[in-house]
């Protein structure tokens, strides 16, 4: 058993190997110790002399505890019994029937329904072996020359659970956010992979060099898709390292799955260009797929938008909001299918009706061409297929072409649909072990079986009246149980008139039970017709399966045109729940919005509590709008907005907003928020920094940039000159529509001597000594930024808020701070005192002056005492 179970755990490399004992999953030596640790399972052993470290689980628990592992990063091995125990001769054989890690997950427990799982390879520039930039150059920020030129890598992505496989080539500084988008699990790298190229921070798997060599890929995409050329994919001309890639992810998962990859039938290319760039920072400021805190879909832009009613649609979601289109006449063409179907409430609710019956064909079809399915998993195929006709009656009542093209595409597989109903029980279990799942009257000889099988009820009925006659026993019962199988029971009463051809085989308190020839003759009979029927049930099984099989692209095809119809849907569902409105859209370099609102917030907040905000960003208003005012007041929500109402629009999407007007856009900036990246060795600032610099480097006079507090994170001076440069860099040479969110007032000068800049604030109100944030933009700049007051709120020691009020009024009364620097001393050790002595020399103070001015001699003791307390008055007030 151990030489066999070291031959797998040979054959699965680095992977933790779950070896099939029986009822129970075992691990040994330090497999043992990693999984009883991580798991929290006994750490035991098997042989006390020899003792090796041994950690197991009953089998039923596989899928709880492969999860936790794959949720940190580990690879498992599954190494089951291939062999039946009852006919096995010796040893049990057991092969590794699958090796899983986050990216090659297909079990449907452990994936999320509603998010794609990404398997990525990367594949670093051929002439690459190690001398890329320097580790201290910072990523992002464009490199000059040859090796900017040579730094082009290849990268595929897969979804094992849907087949959907995809290649592209991308620049170093691109890499990363291509990766963010993915939001993949697993990223493959060669070994000759150079460390200065910083990956984000998610499971790695190194892979030998061959893996990712081009002759080698090559083959083996062409065997995978039976053709003679990849010219037809049209992702040739991404280069040598693209089609690496591709077929490192291909060797992986031929390696891992040990299963046919019938659903991998075809390559797409990926085209930077057909999309909307959107970089790491952009999406993580944002929030589109996740929320910055918790990293949770909840609260992010895709889980408060999603209506989808499949996760197919869910899924075609999130791939839209990955990858916005820059095509004009696409965003238009799911615009008219939004807008027609939310005029057309009764279509739009007898569809989404429809499609709440339509299992998960995706992953089921991949479950097919895998051969893993359950008999449930063709039933589910078969009752999902059944609901196509009633969407195409739906969608002929449709006008738009979008929506009219999937009428035309979508294809009801009629003859598999048929087949598969009439074999196939209604509530199908989930393993063929369970049996019963072949419908009756599909296969007359199964039928026999089974009644034989079962007992044969009329048979043993007769046999029973029969033996009652023949021996004088009224009470004679024939029964039957797993041990001694089919007996005659004969109570004590009637012991004389037991026959002397019954045979004794059990005794019981009242009782005995026999057999007879004739009955173990019958009960033979049934078992050998039990076991006949099993084996015939999995026969057919298997040719509704590979029936299935044959059907792969068709039902892959039906899946696609599923998801949009639903992805589509779930947009028109939004937009006619929130009162959304089509955006106009052009390229004429503008964005109206009138009351726009932000997505999330307008979701999420109660009815009515969201503030809305027109924007105007054109040339005759300013294409690049300076926006002052008070933290808290809502100026990080406005620029966000503006984004994701433009990002929105170009999925397709209706916006919230009673009306608009966008350009369309090649590229979304955001610079939000501040976070550092200390294992990478750089402060706040850097990152800042460096993100500033990636949008200098690469926006476009078509691109939309929303900047928030550039500058804030080095000395006043220092940033607001920063902060300065960069608005007239945006302006003179970039020319692209920005909303600068800032705290440097000096900056709202600018709109004196640029003609694309205008100033906007975050209106205030004062009253009682408080401010109330009105949540409204305004032309014309902010005269205070009221940072006390909203430290006050944040429930900052009233000391602290005091004293900087003090500090506040003297620089605002002479407006230089070294004119002040004395009168502002303070020695930081918390004291309430509003002056203090110094290192740096003596302090006026008027109760030193007093004290000084007072001549002691002319004091009587009363005056002295008079005074006294007139001084501790004073002092108790200023405190």
């Amino acid at each position: 058993m151990m030489r066999q179970y070291d031959d797998a755990k040979q054959a699965c490399g680095d992977a933790l190997l779950f070896f099939r004992m029986g009822d129970f999953y075992e691990l040994f030596h330090e497999d043992a110790k990693v999984v009883a640790k991580v798991l929290g399972l006994n750490l035991t052993s098997r042989d006390k002399s020899n003792a090796v470290p041994m950690a197991g689980f009953p089998h039923h628990q596989l899928d709880s505890y492969l999860g936790k592992l794959i949720k940190q990063g580990f690879r498992v091995a599954v190494c089951d019994q291939v062999e039946d125990p009852k006919t096995a001769k010796g040893l049990v054989k057991r092969e590794v029937r699958q090796i899983v890690s986050p990216g090659t997950i297909t079990d449907e427990a452990l994936l999320d329904p509603a998010i794609s799982n990404y398997l990525v390879a990367v594949c670093p520039p051929i002439s690459n072996k190690k001398k890329s930039r320097a580790k201290s150059q910072p990523p992002g920020i464009h490199a000059r020359g040859e090796a900017a030129a040579e730094a082009i890598f290849g990268v595929s992505w897969a979804d094992i659970s849907t087949g959907q496989f995809f290649v592209t080539s991308v620049s170093q500084n691109r890499l990363n956010d291509l990766l963010a988008r993915l939001g993949a699990s697993e990223i493959l790298i060669p070994d000759r992979w150079d460390d200065s190229f910083a990956l984000p921070d998610i499971m790695h798997t190194t892979r030998p060099d061959w893996c990712f060599g081009e002759k080698t890929a090559t083959e083996l995409l062409l065997k995978q898709f039976k053709v003679a050329s990849l010219e037809g994919f049209g992702v040739v001309d991404f280069g040598p390292q693209a089609i690496s890639a591709a077929g490192a992810v291909l060797d992986y998962v031929n390696e891992t799955q040990k299963a046919s990859l019938g659903h991998f039938d075809h390559l797409q290319a990926f085209r930077q260009s057909e999309f909307v760039e959107i970089d790491a920072a952009t999406w993580r400021s944002l929030e589109i797929s996740q929320t910055i805190r918790s990293g949770d879909h909840n609260g992010s832009l895709f889980g408060v938008i999603d209506r989808s009613q499949t996760p197919m649609g869910s899924r075609r979601l999130g791939d839209w909001l990955s990858n916005p289109l820059t095509n004009t006449k696409d965003v238009l063409s799911r615009h008219d299918a939004v807008e027609e179907l939310v005029n057309r409430q009764s279509v739009r609710n007898e569809l989404r009706d429809s499609l709440k019956s339509i299992y998960d064909l995706q992953r089921l079809v991949s479950r097919v061409a895998t051969g893993r399915p359950s008999p449930r998993d063709l039933s589910s195929i078969a009752k999902s297929l059944a609901i196509i006709p009633t969407l195409q009656e739906k969608l002929a009542k449709t006008s738009s072409d979008h929506l009219q093209r999937l009428h035309v595409e979508l294809d009801p597989c009629t003859s598999l649909k048929v087949e598969l109903e009439k074999a196939l029980i209604d509530s199908c279990p989930i393993s063929t072990k369970d049996g019963g799942y072949i419908a009756s009257g599909f296969e007359p000889r199964l039928d026999e079986l089974r009644n034989l099988s079962k007992g044969g009820k009329e048979w043993i009925a007769k046999y029973q009246k029969q033996i009652c006659e023949q021996t004088g026993i009224p009470s004679l019962k024939v029964g039957y149980n797993k041990v001694f199988g089919f007996y005659l029971e004969v109570t004590h009463t009637h012991r004389d008139k037991i026959p002397a051809d019954f045979i004794r085989k059990q005794t019981l308190k009242n009782a005995e039970r026999f057999i007879t020839p004739e009955l173990k003759e019958y009960e033979e009979k049934v078992v050998s017709a039990d076991s006949e029927a099993e084996t015939l049930e999995l026969k057919i099984f298997e040719q509704l399966r590979e029936l299935t099989r044959s059907h792969t692209g068709r039902l892959k095809a039906n899946a696609d045109l599923i998801a949009q119809l639903d992805a589509l849907a779930g947009l028109a569902q939004l937009a006619s729940e929130q009162g959304y409105c089509r955006p106009t859209m052009t390229d004429e370099g503008e964005t109206h919005i009138v009351e726009g609102r932000h997505p999330v917030l307008d979701i999420v907040e109660p009815l009515g509590a969201f503030i809305p905000n027109d924007t105007t960003i054109d040339m005759d208003q300013g294409f690049l709008h300076l926006i002052t005012g008070p933290n808290m007041a809502g100026k990080s929500t406005y620029i966000r907005q503006v984004a994701l109402i433009s990002l929105m629009a170009q999925i397709g999407s209706f916006v919230p907003a009673k009306s608009a007007k966008l350009s369309m856009v090649d590229k979304i900036f955001a610079r939000v928020g501040a976070s550092d990246e200390l294992s990478k060795g750089q402060s706040t600032f850097m990152v800042e920094m460096t993100e500033t610099a990636r949008i200098l480097n690469t926006a476009t006079n078509k691109s939309l940039v929303i900047l928030d507090e550039i500058g804030r994170g080095t000395s006043t001076y220092d940033g607001v000159s920063l902060a300065w440069a960069i608005v007239e860099y945006l302006h003179d040479q970039i020319g692209c529509r920005t909303l600068f969110a800032t705290h440097y007032h000096e900056l709202t000068e600018l709109e004196r001597d640029f003609a694309g800049v205008a100033n906007f604030n975050v209106a205030v109100k004062e009253w009682d000594e408080k401010i109330v944030f009105l949540h409204k933009i305004r032309p014309g700049s902010a005269d205070k930024s009221y940072g006390i007051h909203v430290a006050r709120l944040a429930g900052v020691p009233q000391w602290v808020n005091r004293r900087a009020e003090q500090i506040l009024e003297r620089l605002e009364a002479s407006g230089d701070l070294e004119e002040n620097k004395a009168a502002i001393q303070s020695s930081g050790n918390g004291s309430r005192s509003e002056f203090q002595m110094t290192l740096f020399g003596p302090v006026s103070h008027p109760l030193v002056d007093k004290i000084k001015a007072l001549d002691a001699n002319d004091l009587t003791p009363i005056n002295a005492l008079q005074m006294l307390h007139e001084w501790q008055t004073e002092l108790s007030e200023k405190e």
